[in-house]
């Protein structure tokens, strides 16, 4: 695993993704950022994080996804591998959220970014890019976000969390690549977010409803428990919750 480490960029996604079309460029590389200008959240949003404070990683994978329709299993591995790693360090209530932030409590402290480049020869590399929030305090304008030292009130080694969740994270691509994913996702839907619990969703109409998340289905729909006894599926830009 070669790390590669910058003090500033735009994108570590952006730059990682450069990176991957040189032949030379191994497998499972990895790039940090202390400072991150333009980073990329799920849906065009942006992922802010102080200067130096946080976790800013991106990951390059190649020809680990060998079917473009098996592509929530990717986002299932890496959601369930930084869940784990936290979980070493006794993180309180830690949770997904549907489909990859990382919760503790009701407050988000990482979110996960997978864009996938199909190649000429069909073959697949994709970037992996994900923040922590590990030792930044200020959430003045995030009032849903939170911090490994806000929530446990002590500050943390960056690059030791840093390299449990690569250890992480390669342990389950190897369960991935021998097949070996139903225990992981077993672990992600026991894990999610307000499970068996009634919420209020809103649809992308605007209606309110409430709803039990029951699973999430294995193209990465979120499986509700409605009025009457139905389950409904839902695509993530189909629905939100509001909580």
């Amino acid at each position: 695993m070669k790390i590669i480490k910058l003090d500033a960029i735009d994108s570590t996604n952006d730059f990682l993704k450069g990176l991957s079309n040189e032949i030379s460029t191994q497998n499972f590389t990895v790039v940090t950022a202390e400072t991150q200008t333009n980073g990329k959240g799920q849906m065009g949003s942006k992922w802010s994080s102080e200067s130096g404070k946080n976790l800013i990683v991106s990951v390059l994978l190649k020809n680990i996804l060998l079917d473009i329709n098996a592509i929530f299993n990717l986002n299932v591995v890496i959601a369930f591998s930084i869940f784990e790693a936290l979980k070493s360090f006794k993180i309180f209530e830690l949770s997904i959220k549907w489909p990859n932030d990382i919760m503790s409590g009701n407050k988000k402290i990482a979110g996960i970014l997978i864009e996938n480049i199909i190649k000429s020869d069909n073959s697949i590399n994709s970037i992996i890019g994900f923040g922590l929030n590990v030792n930044q305090v200020n959430f003045d304008y995030l009032p849903n976000a939170s911090s490994l030292k806000k929530i446990m009130n002590q500050e943390f080694d960056k690059e030791i969390i840093l390299n449990k969740i690569l250890e992480s994270i390669q342990k389950n691509i190897s369960e991935l690549e021998q097949s070996n994913i139903n225990l992981i996702w077993t672990l992600y839907n026991e894990n999610l977010f307000k499970k068996g619990k009634i919420m209020l969703f809103e649809n992308n109409i605007r209606d309110k409803f409430m709803g039990i998340i029951q699973n999430v289905s294995r193209d990465g729909k979120l499986q509700l428990l409605v009025e009457n006894d139905i389950i409904l599926e839902f695509d993530k830009k189909e629905i939100s919750m509001i909580y």
